[in-house]
Formats: structure tokens, C-alpha cells, sequence
């Protein structure tokens, strides 16, 4: 069973390492979502081949035996919000890893406009400026069950909850440029 104080590796390396193109590729992801380093990437894309390697098994038993697993795997993914409700258990095998990235608090923060980077996102949430149903969460790769999304906010003890704050200024008027340029195009 093993020592529980004993931490153990939540992620696989990639197979071929040293490829241009999935270097590349990882570090193209790294960027556009603001991972520490490669470790984070590698552990959402050992989830996310658990999932898939789930959902083949699956598909290979006959119905009464799969039924349970199936739905269980299903609540979780609908729950989390990476398929929608109607999913089957073929769409599972279709989820990428972008779909899992998506979800993640640091990512949400930065799309619900409460960072003006990616980067901040993950700053503000790690120095606890950022809240879940009023309680403070300091993990940027939490993911965001669908329910959290609408309650996430800046936290009461905050001063980033004072509309005044020069950052909620910025940020503000990043977002009202942003705007303005998409009209416009």
C-alpha cells in the first residue's frame, strides 16, 4: 500500500521526449494557458488518457456489465463540464487536451475578465485574491466543476474587491479596448 506521507508521480513523460514537434506543441500550450512548466501539461494529459482509456474498456463490454462504469464516467465529465449533457461515451474518446485546460481556475479566472493576462490570473489566485463560493482556493489548476464557474470572484478580504483598485481600473479598461476592437472588425 505504500507510506501515505509519500508523495507519488500524478503524471507520464512523453514517450519520444525529444521530437520537435510535440516540444513545440507542449511548449505552444504552455504559453497560450500560462503553465509553470511541463509537469502541470503532462499531468492534465495523464487524466485526460485515463478518461479515454476508461471510455475504450468500456466499449468493449457488453451493456449490462458497462452501464454502471459508464454513467459514472459520464456524471463526472458532464459535472466538470468537459462534454455536454447529451454526450455518449464516444464523445469521450474525442475530448482533447485543451478541453481539460479549459477548465482549470487559472483559465476561467482569465476569461471571466477578473486578470488581465493569463499570467495574472495565476498570480492573483496563488497570493488568495481569488474565491469559490466564498471560499478561498490558491490552486491555478483546480478545475472548475460547471456549478463553481458562476461563483468564482474576487475575495471579500481582497482589496481587489473594491471596484476603485487601480488593477480592477486596468483591467476594466483592457476589456472595454478589446471590445471596441472586435465591433470594429
Amino acid at each position: 500500500m505504500g507510506d501515505p506521507k509519500k508523495q507519488r508521480k500524478k503524471y507520464e513523460t512523453p514517450r519520444f521526449p525529444w521530437r520537435t514537434d510535440v516540444l513545440q506543441e507542449e511548449l505552444k500550450l504552455l504559453g497560450q494557458y500560462g503553465l509553470r512548466n511541463k509537469r502541470e501539461l503532462w499531468r492534465h494529459k495523464t487524466m485526460l488518457s485515463k478518461f479515454r482509456g476508461t471510455a475504450r474498456s468500456l466499449i468493449g463490454k457488453p451493456p449490462e456489465e458497462r452501464r454502471k462504469m459508464e454513467e459514472e464516467l459520464l456524471s463526472r465529465l458532464k459535472k466538470l463540464g468537459m462534454i455536454h449533457e447529451t454526450a455518449v461515451l464516444d464523445d469521450v474518446l474525442d475530448l482533447t487536451i485543451e478541453d481539460i485546460l479549459e477548465r482549470r481556475l487559472q483559465t476561467i479566472v482569465f476569461r471571466k475578465g477578473l486578470a488581465k493576462t493569463i499570467y495574472q490570473a495565476r498570480q492573483l489566485i496563488t497570493h488568495g485574491h481569488i474565491v469559490i463560493r466564498n471560499q478561498r482556493v490558491t490552486v491555478p489548476g483546480y478545475l472548475v466543476s460547471k456549478d463553481e464557474e458562476d461563483l468564482i470572484a474576487y475575495a471579500p478580504q481582497s482589496p481587489l474587491s473594491n471596484q476603485n483598485h487601480p488593477l480592477r481600473q486596468a483591467i476594466t479598461l483592457t476589456t472595454e479596448g478589446a471590445e471596441k476592437e472586435a465591433k470594429e472588425e
